[in-house]
């Protein structure tokens, strides 16, 4: 489910304003239009119009709307959630919590409907999603969607495993993630091969290493360490390599999420 998982690292996922249909979906074809790589136009309007012609509830809380583009991009989906619910007409009469609209280039069609079919999959497997009722918050959304694609990992086939870890962990805050770690650091020029990833610890499988440099994801997967040491709070070595810990999140099945930087080095003792 990449599209869904860039949509959480890059802001995609908001709560809406109302709980008016209409004004949901216009609410999520103008994230869409915000991203700086779409050119189109209108993404909500060709929502809608679909969305007269067939109703996009999948049931269970969810709905799928999409728009269609003549575009060579990425397949991209805003998210948003809905706390009261809205009436939204779906097939099983459930009020809808969670709206993902995706816009779907034509060079993209196989992508969105292999996606659509692992994020249907993952609803009917993960009891979580469909409670969204019963969610506070939109950190408790993130976290099951999370969960979700964590699963979804797990259930694919090696290769499409390996295309998956190599997402991009886009971290706007690269300036402050030098200043929030000078203090272990020796920051010249360290500090300007510092690498901003995320690591998915699973029991009884390696770590999944989320990261935009390729060699650093190869590196660390093959650690035999670096999942103890991060759950002990520690910075950990793997041979050149260092992981110095930012935050962690905790979620079902003892599954971790540690946020961390890398950098290749010596690094001052803590």
């Amino acid at each position: 489910m990449k599209a869904l998982l860039n949509a959480l690292q890059e802001g995609r996922l908001v709560e809406l304003p109302d709980n008016i249909k209409n004004d949901a979906l216009e609410f999520l074809g103008t994230l869409l239009e915000a991203v700086p790589e779409v050119s189109d136009e209108g993404i909500n309007e060709k929502a809608l119009a679909r969305e007269n012609q067939h109703n996009t509830g999948i049931g269970r809380g969810w709905a799928c709307p999409h728009a269609t583009s003549d575009s060579d991009g990425e397949l991209l989906c805003s998210v948003g959630w809905s706390p009261k619910g809205i009436d939204y007409g779906s097939p099983d009469g459930v009020r809808v919590h969670l709206v993902v609209m995706y816009l779907v280039p034509d060079t993209q069609r196989n992508s969105y409907l292999k996606e659509i079919s692992q994020l249907a999959k993952a609803i009917h497997q993960n009891e979580d999603l469909q409670k969204l009722q019963e969610l506070e918050d939109l950190s408790d959304v993130r976290h099951a969607l999370l969960d979700a694609i964590t699963h979804a990992i797990e259930s694919v086939t090696p290769e499409a495993r390996a295309r998956m870890i190599q997402l991009e962990v886009r971290h706007a805050e690269a300036a402050a993630v030098a200043e929030e770690t000078a203090d272990i650091l020796t920051l010249d020029p360290i500090a300007r091969s510092i690498r901003p990833l995320a690591i998915l610890i699973v029991p009884g499988a390696k770590p999944v290493v989320l990261s935009q440099d390729k060699t650093l994801v190869e590196a660390l997967e093959h650690s035999t360490t670096l999942a103890d040491d991060l759950a002990k709070g520690a910075h950990s070595v793997v041979g050149d390599v260092n992981v110095v810990l930012r935050s962690s999140e905790h979620f079902a099945g003892e599954r971790v999420l540690h946020e961390c930087v890398a950098f290749r080095g010596s690094a001052k003792n803590s």
